[in-house]
């Protein structure tokens, strides 16, 4: 082969496009190289930009998501406390028309007990105090009574209930603690300063 006819190969691979040259070892060629990793580079590049763009839309998307959640998350609850306002107002109605106030007290004791069902229904559960030992978790102690009746150290006396939410106590029941018979305190304040 002359090198005029090296030149015409090389104008045909030109024309088609096959311009990979390649060095002695049969290698592309440095540009050849370098040209192929600036495209991989340039589709990595594309690739990054679609992903990006994608997590922005599932970030702005998952904040409304957390925003509305928020925001609407106690409706369902709400929905069924409705139910028990228009049982107040037909209650306060009733009472009005009829005068009596058996009837209020009557429409009043089946709201509450309609309320206690729907809190029920959502995992809210009332604590039992009085009688039971204290406990701190569920009981807020305002007071310590003497009794004769109520073991020391268990609940005399329930002044606000207090609710669970499943296992999580939401509001503390506020009691007076028994401190056991007023004549075993007057032993044990007597044994005490003798």
């Amino acid at each position: 082969m002359s090198e005029n006819d090296d030149n015409i190969h090389t104008s045909e691979e030109l024309a088609n496009g096959m311009t990979e040259q390649t060095d002695a070892n049969g290698e592309p060629s440095f540009q050849d190289t370098l040209t192929l990793k600036a495209e991989e580079c340039k589709s990595l590049n594309d690739k990054y930009m679609r992903l990006a763009a994608e997590f922005e839309n599932y970030k702005r998307l998952s904040q409304r998501d957390q925003r509305d959640q928020v925001r609407y998350g106690n409706e369902q609850i709400l929905k069924e406390l409705l139910p028990v306002v228009d049982n107040l107002e037909r209650a306060i109605k009733a009472a009005k028309d009829t005068g009596g106030p058996n009837a209020l007290v009557q429409g009043v004791e089946l709201t509450l007990k309609q309320l206690a069902g729907t809190l029920t229904k959502f995992g809210v559960q009332p604590i039992d105090s009085v009688g039971h030992p204290f406990d701190p978790t569920a009981h807020q102690a305002v007071s310590q009574v003497a009794s004769n009746t109520v073991p020391h150290q268990h609940v005399a006396e329930e002044y606000q209930r207090g609710y669970r939410l499943h296992d999580r106590t939401i509001r503390p029941a506020m009691v007076s603690v028994s401190s056991g018979s007023s004549s075993s305190n007057s032993e044990h304040i007597a044994a005490s300063n003798g």
